[in-house]
């Protein structure tokens, strides 16, 4: 007589399966719920008979992700140098050190030679200052919407904001800049029509209850044809505050960039207040810029809502970097001389041709996103592949096993474009490992 064993029943027990050395090792640093996730699916599969039963360890090892969190890196060959789906500017290489230094304890409030307290991100708000000489004093929150909010609350609760109708723009992800404004209790007072606004309309609309004018820097799109609107400098001559948003953060004037607004400028104008992201142009962390007038900013630092608003010990490490720092990777895409793109194009092409891959160098258009110099087109490379190939470098296994980063291009004319300009050269042998990984 023959017995049949059901092989569902020879799956190991957990905690046969987590005391593999490999396992014991990940749960150290991955933590324990994530490995016992890793195992119970592979138990799921040996019983479903996907696998053996003695390969439910190695399958458990194999589903580790790499990191405690879900975030994957990501190449941005997009041709978008601010992406905001992939987190917007990647820091500095001294802005990643600083976060790294600060991940532990720090001084981020205490002063070492003293013993005593000490002001909360020094070295960050003194960096900020010395980029931007023309502001009275800075301030940082947590983005740029909470710099308005934070402005509105403050200055015009209860009051009237006077702003064109042609600057009430939606700042993403469905948020409308007035029923940000609105929730501050600041009422609006729109002037002027969508695509003509003179300085005239708004020297009607001020009046006793008048807070501030608010000039929005509209920086994800451009009005063209029969068009105006006031200057800062025009603004500035009237009897209320002039609060600028120019949103990119952009601290100087850039030569690529002639229509970009810049703190500097727009301080140097006359406007009173002046808010702008961290994330963009200037190429850090998240964070909110208030930069201005001193008794503005020590109102606006004073309030209890900056507190609800401030920003955390990381971002205080890499802002502070990235203004003290080397030249962050966004202004390098932005200064990149196109031969070089094209020359490191024709190497990656060639290369990736020798591993039997289609492969073609390819002239590319690129822009610069996160709501900056909308309608500026840089002049790019990229390397053309098959459309295919562009599932499996976004999510194949390699992604998912952590072994290779993932690849994020655009599709063109039926095939996948890699282009080069937001790239760090640095990162060409990786992307050219990935590509040949996600072939194979």
């Amino acid at each position: 007589m023959v017995a049949l064993v059901d092989v569902r029943r020879l799956t190991p027990r957990t905690d046969a399966v987590l005391a593999d050395s490999r396992l014991a090792a990940a749960e150290r640093s991955l933590g324990r719920s994530i490995v016992l996730a890793a195992v119970r699916h592979a138990q799921d599969r040996a019983r479903s008979g996907e696998i053996e039963p003695d390969e439910v360890a190695d399958a458990a090892f194999d589903g580790l992700p790499p990191l405690a969190a879900s975030l994957t890196p990501v190449i941005n060959a997009t041709g978008v140098l601010l992406h905001t789906n992939l987190g917007r500017a990647p820091l500095s290489a001294a802005a990643r050190a600083a976060v790294q230094a600060a991940a532990g304890c720090t001084d981020l409030e205490f002063d070492l030679a003293s013993g005593l307290r000490g002001r909360r991100g020094r070295g960050m708000l003194a960096a900020l200052a010395a980029a931007v000489p023309t502001a009275q004093a800075v301030h940082v929150v947590n983005n740029n919407a909470a710099a308005l909010v934070l402005a509105a609350t403050a200055l015009a609760a209860g009051r009237e904001i006077i702003i064109s109708r042609g600057e009430l723009i939606e700042i993403g992800d469905g948020f409308r800049l007035p029923e940000l404004i609105e929730s501050t209790g600041a009422k609006i007072r729109e002037v002027g029509t969508t695509n003509r606004t003179s300085a005239a309309d708004y020297t009607a609309a001020i009046g006793p209850q008048t807070a501030f004018i608010l000039k929005v820097h509209p920086s994800n799109y451009r009005i063209e044809g029969f068009t105006s609107s006031a200057s800062v400098a025009e603004l500035a001559g009237l009897s209320v505050p002039v609060i600028g948003d120019i949103g990119s953060g952009l601290l100087r004037p850039h030569p690529l960039l002639p229509d970009e607004p810049d703190a500097t400028s727009w301080l140097g104008a006359g406007a009173a207040l002046v808010t702008a992201s961290g994330d963009k142009l200037l190429g850090g962390p998240q964070a909110g810029l208030l930069l201005g007038r001193s008794e503005l900013i020590i109102a606006l630092a004073r309030h209890p809502l900056a507190r609800a608003l401030r920003v955390d010990k990381l971002t205080v490490a890499a802002l502070e970097a990235t203004l003290a720092g080397p030249r962050p990777p966004v202004a390098e895409a932005l200064a990149t001389d196109p031969r070089q793109l094209e020359q490191r194009v024709r190497t990656l092409a060639e290369s990736l041709a020798d591993a039997s891959i289609d492969a073609r160098p390819q002239d590319s258009s690129a822009a610069v996103g996160g709501g900056g110099a909308p309608g500026l087109n840089l002049a790019s490379a990229a390397v053309s592949l098959p459309a295919e190939l562009a599932e499996p470098l976004r999510a194949g296994q390699p992604v998912r096993r952590g072994t290779m980063p993932a690849v994020v291009g655009r599709l063109e004319d039926g095939r996948l474009l890699l282009d080069l300009r937001a790239v760090d050269p640095a990162d060409d042998e990786l992307l050219q490992a990935a590509v040949i990984a996600a072939a194979g």
